[in-house]
């Protein structure tokens, strides 16, 4: 069952946390992409009515009706939920409501609060499952997308040679090379570095400024050839070994995304080890209250944040004070989600994990820029 996904980009993220209105709610449900939604709506349902109690509470009745009303209309589209992922995020104002269907499995939320509660939507963007896959062969070569979940589409790239002696002229690389007199193997690799290094030239136009893995299909030698000459920064070190002209793109995919899988651990390993050596230099912390404090001053470089824990409070906007709430109700929000939002926004990488992802296995761990 494939699943219809809504990834939020930079920009769409950067509305939400900027975005500020007394009857803010954020809520998160879990979803079944085989399922009609039945049970999903009923929970949406639930979920709003908390919404308004919340909302009640805090003054603002005259707000539930438009955002009841909002929440009663989604509910009530059949078309809407025959296609879901596997969470929905949904967030409403009185005058708004964004939704966005997410590939990971989040738990059942709701917040209420004068802004929105993003940090389980920013799961979705700390590893993002998108990717390009170049199948490199002699006799051919093609680039695959890979979005999560969806079906592989082929790109096309302008001057992709479209074989090893296309890209040198001849009609075999096998034959003698007549100025350097070369032949056999020697002259093959010759004619794959020059085939490789088109390839190259070929996809620059369309990577530039790109931060997205690109994945290599390709068998010896002209795996190393092509790494020997590529001039992306993104290229994953892993390979999908085999002739890809032999595999179909469905298959590549798949193992594209096991090579993604692996490529985010590792990722993930090394700023964990990262922060371990920052903290014998006095540049990291996991106390609430400190990363609080480095936040607001832009001081994070990058956050780990528990995506499931929610600590209600405030934090002071201009010392980055905290300060707790014993309930969590409408008058207060997820202090952890606003040191992401402080983070994210002063240009801070933050990172969304499960509790057992956070250095320390704490609410929030931080790296910081200098030392406080």
């Amino acid at each position: 069952m494939a699943l219809h996904t809504d990834i939020p980009t930079r920009a769409q993220i950067d509305r939400l946390l900027a975005s500020r209105s007394p009857s803010s709610v954020s809520v998160y449900l879990e979803t079944d992409p085989a399922s009609a939604g039945t049970a999903e709506r009923i929970e949406l349902k639930n979920l709003a009515a908390e919404a308004a109690r919340q909302l009640s509470d805090l003054g603002a009745g005259h707000d539930v009706a438009e955002i009841g009303a909002a929440f009663a209309d989604l509910a009530d589209d059949e078309a809407f939920w025959r296609y879901q992922a596997r969470s929905l995020a949904a967030f409403a104002t009185p005058d708004t409501l964004t939704t966005f269907r997410l590939p990971n499995r989040l738990v059942n939320l709701v917040e209420v609060s004068d802004r929105f509660h993003l940090k389980p939507l920013l799961r979705s963007v700390t590893f993002p499952q998108v990717a390009f896959v170049l199948a490199l062969a002699q006799n051919s070569v093609r680039l695959l997308e890979v979005v999560a979940d969806l079906e592989p589409a082929e790109v096309a790239v302008p001057d992709l040679p479209a074989s090893a002696a296309a890209a040198v002229g001849l009609s075999s690389i096998k034959g003698r090379a007549p100025r350097r007199k070369i032949q056999g193997s020697e002259g093959q690799k010759v004619r794959l570095h020059q085939y490789s290094r088109q390839i190259d030239r070929a996809l620059r136009p369309l990577l530039n400024g790109l931060d997205v893995p690109l994945i290599l299909a390709a068998a010896e030698p002209l795996d190393s050839i092509f790494r020997s000459v590529n001039t992306y920064p993104q290229l994953a070190p892993m390979t999908i070994s085999g002739n890809p002209e032999a595999t179909p793109d469905a298959d590549l995919v798949f193992s594209a995304r096991s090579v993604l899988d692996q490529l985010h651990a590792s990722q993930l390993q090394a700023l964990q080890e990262l922060y371990q050596r920052r903290w014998s230099e006095g540049r990291a912390a996991h106390d609430v209250a400190d990363v609080a404090r480095a936040a607001t001053r832009g001081a994070v470089e990058v956050v780990f944040v528990d995506i499931d824990e929610v600590i209600p409070g405030s934090i002071d906007e201009a010392t980055g004070a905290l300060t707790l709430s014993a309930t969590d109700d409408a008058a207060s929000y997820g202090v952890i989600d606003e040191i992401a939002r402080r983070v994210w926004l002063s240009g801070g990488r933050v990172l969304a994990v499960r509790r057992d992802d956070v250095p320390g296995k704490d609410s929030v761990a931080a790296i910081l820029r200098y030392p406080l």
